[in-house]
């Protein structure tokens, strides 16, 4: 790594070539307030409030997109930087709406928080808010581009990092404007509903569709029996919302708050990931051994990834598991072996979900096969973020509070079920079971590094008892590219296949990172809770899915046995090619 020698306010420090002065400041100690710049971003200098000084020239430059030049000293707050940069913010705040208490991001907010910082009390400027109207076609987001400070994140995660392209920046000077292409709604562009907008957004302008009064109402209705799922990165994530460390362990106070808000049953998602190792698994072996579909097998846990897949990948249908994900595998299961089990009406139980994803709201009802039950498998879904406010809301002391169990019979999870949580983590859970369906002996090491990690695509290969399985894993969508392209290429020469198994994730890190979880994710925060998930597995006792006593014993009393009929009619659905555009 080669380093260069600079001043910052007079200070030497020595700091990588080429690095921004942005980066070279916070590395020093040193923090500039910035509004459009995100570390998961190119940064492209669109707000201006991180400018600084040049020892030695008239100007400013915007210490985000600027890199350093060895022995220049670089002037990061004086008055008049500081003056520069209170009247961008105020010119920002004129043209924002001042509807901060009924916001969605009232007191987590990036405007908000640089206006208190800089002790703004006043706009000098007359205000100039143009009024638009909300977007509410999805089931997963609102977009409100009344509160858009125009920062362009949206519109870069949604090309750069996801390569959905359904945001846009369009028109120009005062028209300027973010808005799906063509300006349709977002729900007739090529949105997949990851919500990563919504993670991204410094402001108000895109969050989830909030749907905690659903929950409360059904926890009134005395006919309904509430039933509760949490999906794995749920539990090391929403302790954030209570001041806690990230990645830290929350399950069993979770499972606490969950009965206190008045849930009936509380059960756990990664059951649900363990049952579909056992559906995908064998799936996955039944196209290696015995060539009962083509290969590679394409995971389907993620729904904005099905989403996309079936819009831009349509001729990649018949790789796809057909394999439901967790949660709605966890609902099927809850309207049917749990309502017998438990002697409830499948038609008054409420089923609900706690995910990290915005996307699973869509999901519920993509198709008919998300009632394989007879009705709705599973009713609501609420983001960590939503379960973080109603906690709140009931003034339960959420870091105080005992832990608890979930509920049998459809409560316990292997190791292998929490990993679903993060990138690898499905690939890794599947090779644990896989190995033991092929060679009938049980896998020594269970941690498969080759799928661990933050690379943007991961290759590698286990040796099945002198078989290889050649595997790939992607996350972030635009990463998914190369990889189907390979397949694409195999397929149109008649060549074999580049891989065995892939997995898909459409957002960086996994599940740790959906579009749900609590606000100010970054890589050092990914890295904690995908420590957390990891730290989870290895404290389980059992850490490979068909070792569970309750997948086990579900098969047993139940289900039969993987791709059975019964089992093939409720945890397993299919795909059909979508338009990009619903106009």
């Amino acid at each position: 790594m080669e380093t260069v020698e600079i001043k910052i306010n007079g200070q030497p420090y020595e700091v990588e070539k080429d690095t921004s002065i942005l980066k070279a400041a916070k590395k020093a100690g040193i923090k500039i307030p910035t509004l459009c710049t995100h570390s998961d971003l190119e940064p492209w200098a669109a707000c201006g409030i991180c400018v600084v000084k040049v020892e030695g020239s008239p100007k400013m430059v915007r210490a985000c997109a600027t890199s350093v030049v060895p022995g220049q000293n670089y002037i990061t707050h004086d008055p008049e930087i500081q003056k520069v940069r209170r009247t961008v913010i105020e010119m920002t705040l004129s043209n924002h709406p001042q509807e901060c208490l009924s916001c969605a991001r009232n007191q987590i907010c990036e405007l908000q928080k640089l206006a208190a910082d800089f002790g703004i009390r006043e706009i000098p400027f007359p205000m100039d808010v143009k009024r638009l109207p909300k977007d509410t076609s999805t089931v997963s987001l609102v977009f409100d581009p009344t509160k858009c400070i125009h920062c362009g994140r949206c519109a870069q995660v949604c090309q750069q990092l996801q390569d959905v392209w359904a945001l846009e920046f369009l028109h120009r000077g005062h028209q300027t404007r973010i808005a799906p292409a063509a300006g349709v709604l977002l729900n007739e562009s090529p949105c997949i509903k990851c919500g990563q907008c919504s993670a991204h957004c410094p402001v108000g302008a895109i969050y989830e569709k909030s749907q905690t009064q659903d929950f409360c109402d059904a926890v009134e209705d005395e006919s309904k029996h509430v039933a509760v799922q949490i999906a794995p990165a749920v539990r090391v994530a929403l302790g954030e919302v209570f001041g806690m460390e990230p990645g830290s362990i929350t399950t069993g106070k979770i499972y606490t708050a969950l009965r206190m808000l008045g849930s009936d049953a509380v059960f756990d998602t990664n059951f649900a990931a363990d049952l579909t190792i056992m559906e995908e698994g064998t799936e996955l072996v039944k196209r290696i051994t015995k060539g009962t579909g083509v290969l590679p097998q394409i995971t389907s846990c993620c729904p904005a990834w099905t989403d996309y897949m079936e819009k831009y990948y349509p001729d990649m249908i018949p790789h796809f598991s057909t394999a439901k994900s967790p949660m709605m595998m966890q609902g099927a299961i809850t309207k049917t072996y749990y309502a017998d089990k438990a002697g409830v009406n499948k038609d008054n139980i409420y089923s609900v979900a706690i995910m990290p994803c915005t996307a699973k709201k869509y999901e519920i009802g993509r198709d008919d096969n998300m009632s394989a039950s007879g009705v709705a498998d599973v009713d609501l879904v609420l983001t960590t973020r939503e379960l973080g406010r109603m906690i709140k809301a009931a003034g339960i002391d959420f870091v105080n509070i005992p832990d608890s169990d979930a509920d049998s019979p459809i409560g316990a999870y292997s190791g292998a079920g929490t990993i679903f949580g993060v990138t690898g983590g499905v690939m890794e859970a599947a090779v644990r079971t896989a190995y033991k369906l092929v060679t009938n002996d049980e896998l020594g090491n269970v941690n498969v590094e080759a799928v661990r990690g933050m690379d943007g695509v991961k290759k590698g290969s286990v040796d099945f008892a002198g078989t290889e399985i050649k595997v790939a894993v992607a996350h972030g969508m635009a990463n998914v590219k190369s990889i189907m392209e390979e397949i694409r290429e195999a397929n149109k020469n008649g060549l074999e296949p580049p891989y065995h198994f892939i997995e898909v994730m459409a957002c960086r890190g996994g599940c740790i990172a959906g579009g749900g979880q609590p606000y100010g994710t970054e890589d050092n925060i990914r890295e904690k809770r995908i420590a957390g998930i990891y730290s989870d597995d290895e404290k389980s006792v059992i850490r490979k899915s068909h070792e569970n006593p309750e997948i086990i014993q579900i098969y047993k009393d139940f289900l039969g046995e993987p791709l059975s009929e019964k089992a093939h009619h409720l945890l397993h659905t299919t795909y059909v090619e979508r338009p990009l555009y619903q106009k």
